[in-house]
């Protein structure tokens, strides 16, 4: 936190995977700074029910970024945290989308890394599919951004780009 004043940020994120158990202290810290602390999630989202235990530990789940945006929101993080956590358990604390829609809420959602669901669709040609799963994004979340990075992979980004413009 000492770094981030010193360069002069003046708001940080901070995304525990799959969880929120560092979100106090973090944001302890950073008002003791001046600095606004923004909480948020790395989720494990199951493919299917997060109830549903597949018999391959690969592929079983998918990543999405969750962020608070008020108070409503981190509400909303614990929640789907907890239920993750408590219902979800498979290897790592997955989440569904029948618990994004019950919590989203006050989230400010993006797509997430290329092991999130957005960018396998993308990588395997479903353009369909990956604009139907932003349409419900958009729909669950206050907010929903599509990530674009560089990455080795191929050119993701670009494809991003058709989604965004077939909405």
């Amino acid at each position: 936190m000492d770094r981030v004043a010193a360069i002069g940020q003046q708001s940080v994120a901070m995304t525990d995977h799959g969880a929120l158990y560092g979100a106090v202290d973090f944001y302890k810290e950073a008002k003791a700074r001046g600095i606004k602390p923004i909480i948020g999630i790395e989720a494990y989202i199951a493919p299917d029910s997060r109830l549903k235990k597949s018999e391959s530990r690969s592929n079983n789940y998918f990543h999405l970024t969750l962020l608070a945006k008020d108070m409503e929101g981190y509400r909303n993080l614990i929640q789907l945290s907890t239920k993750s956590h408590l219902e979800g358990f498979y290897y790592k604390p997955r989440m569904d989308k029948e618990l994004l829609a019950a919590h989203g809420k006050g989230i400010i959602a993006l797509s997430g890394c290329p092991s999130g669901e957005m960018h396998r669709l993308l990588a395997q040609d479903r353009y369909d599919e990956a604009k139907e799963l932003c349409a419900f994004f958009k729909d669950v979340f206050d907010d929903f951004f599509l990530e674009v990075m560089r990455h080795n992979e191929p050119d993701i980004n670009s494809e991003c780009d058709k989604v965004l413009r077939g909405l």
